[in-house]
């Protein structure tokens, strides 16, 4: 059972933060943000529920839209030493679709049962959002302050490109995150379960220190229209079916960033796996994929971030099967390592070869965090805590977070939403995916280690 007590705060006040965070996320799922992309969104209702929280605790959120219907809340936290650099804590209200048709429960109920909270957004990232409501108020009751200012984002869009969220906030009001030197959002602070090589249970908590980039490419290739009887060696659909055959069969070398490298030797050594990059004869091109292997299924955590990559994911061409069409189309999604966009621009200028062009969609950088700051140490310290026996080990994410766009503002970012999960819950598979749910006890936790985080954060 969790201490039901806050330091230095009366006795009994961690009863209402446990209500609260529960009651919260549950109430945040109920109203439905879902992003269809392209513009096809609508947060406004979660981000007057977030304010109206916001302001019961004191403090003066501002709603700002971007569009009709796409907004954010910015509030700032005063902290105790004006001369200390100010924290960003973000979040986002907006989540992706969901088939009621597959789910055991409605996705947009929030019911609550079996000691867990389910719908769209319990994990992705409703919970985290729900966790800081709680504990901002919870500050307000006792008086407590965070040492450090701590501005709270939630933003719209961030499903789709942060362009009516996080991207227009950096652009149109930078001013509300003066003096923040470090974010801190999803992604990270999550039980990860493992066993070691003599079969010991292993619980890891990796947190995010670093993001792969967005590369969202429009492909199109261009040739002669005519009868589909007729040979024709200019076909734009043949051209483009073998430049996305290309892409899809290309095996990208291995490029490991600092982040990576932390990863996989801090990784190994909570596995009781003797890891030494540097070892001679040991060839990374070589060797590392028999090494992620040992580590499996932990090794998945590092897999997708050792690599550029490039995923054929949409096609479009012709309007009738007997006309060969002038032209036709291919969407591919790129994500890129810290320092190899040069690298993947030209491998895709040859993939594509004479025949096709390719440009960018959407593109966001590559992040890297350091894993020895201070910031980095005190997430440490407070998810052991709360968990003596866990390891934290830093990670890089495969995908990407809002954390690219406030990056633009000199803000370094981290991925840390802190849950206690057991060993039955497959937390990956359950990001995006059908019957998405958190346990109560996992909130409550992940408030607890995120009070201590943002109270103690030098």
């Amino acid at each position: 059972m969790a201490d039901r007590t806050v330091p230095g705060a009366p006795g009994g006040d961690w009863a209402v933060v446990d209500d609260e965070v529960v009651r919260f996320t549950s109430e945040l799922i109920r109203i439905d943000t879902t992003n269809r992309g392209g513009g096809d969104g609508r947060e406004r209702p979660a981000a007057e529920y977030v304010a109206e929280r916001l302001s019961d605790a004191g403090l003066r959120p501002r709603i700002l839209e971007s569009a009709p219907g796409r907004a954010n809340v910015v509030a700032r936290v005063a902290g105790s030493d004006p001369s200390a650099p100010g924290l960003l804590l973000h979040g986002h209200l907006d989540v992706v679709p969901a088939d009621p048709a597959l789910w055991s429960v409605p996705p947009f109920s929030g019911e609550v049962r079996d000691g867990m909270v389910w719908g769209r957004g319990a994990l992705d990232m409703k919970n985290a959002v729900a966790m800081t409501l709680a504990l901002v108020r919870a500050w307000a009751r006792t008086g407590r302050r965070p040492r450090r200012d701590v501005v709270l984002a939630f933003t719209a869009d961030e499903e789709d490109s942060a362009a009516y969220g996080a991207e227009w906030l950096v652009r149109e009001h930078a001013d509300l995150f003066e003096g923040c030197t470090e974010g801190v959002s999803e992604s990270g602070g999550y039980t990860h379960h493992a066993r070691s090589v003599t079969g010991r249970p292993v619980r890891l908590y990796p947190v995010a220190a670093g993001e792969r980039g967005t590369a969202w490419l429009r492909l199109t290739a261009h040739g002669t229209a005519g009868h589909g009887s007729r040979s024709n060696t200019d076909n734009a659909v043949g051209a483009l079916a073998e430049a996305v055959a290309r892409i899809h069969a290309h095996r990208w070398p291995v490029r490991l960033t600092p982040v990576t490298r932390a990863a996989i030797t801090e990784i190994g050594a909570a596995m009781g796996v003797k890891v030494d990059l540097d070892a001679p004869g040991f060839v990374v091109e070589r060797d590392l994929d028999p090494l992620l292997e040992r580590l499996d299924p932990t090794g998945q955590l590092i897999a997708g971030t050792v690599r550029n990559s490039a995923n054929p994911t949409m096609l479009a061409a012709g309007y009738k099967v007997n006309v060969i069409p002038e032209s036709a189309s291919a969407g591919v999604d790129g994500r890129v390592l810290p320092g190899a966009a040069a690298e993947f621009e030209q491998t895709l200028d040859r993939l594509t070869g004479p025949a096709v062009e390719w440009a960018y969609q959407h593109r966001s950088q590559p992040l890297v965090s350091p894993v020895e700051s201070p910031t980095f140490a005190a997430m440490r310290s407070a998810l052991l805590a709360h968990d003596p026996e866990g390891h934290v080990v830093p990670v890089c994410l495969n995908g990407g977070t809002d954390a690219k766009q406030f990056a633009a503002l000199g803000i370094t970012g981290y991925g840390f939403t802190p849950l206690r999960l057991p060993p039955d819950l497959d937390y990956g598979t359950l990001f995006h995916g059908v019957d998405e749910r958190v346990p109560v006890d996992a909130l409550r936790f992940g408030a607890r280690v995120l009070d201590r985080f943002l109270t103690s954060a030098g």
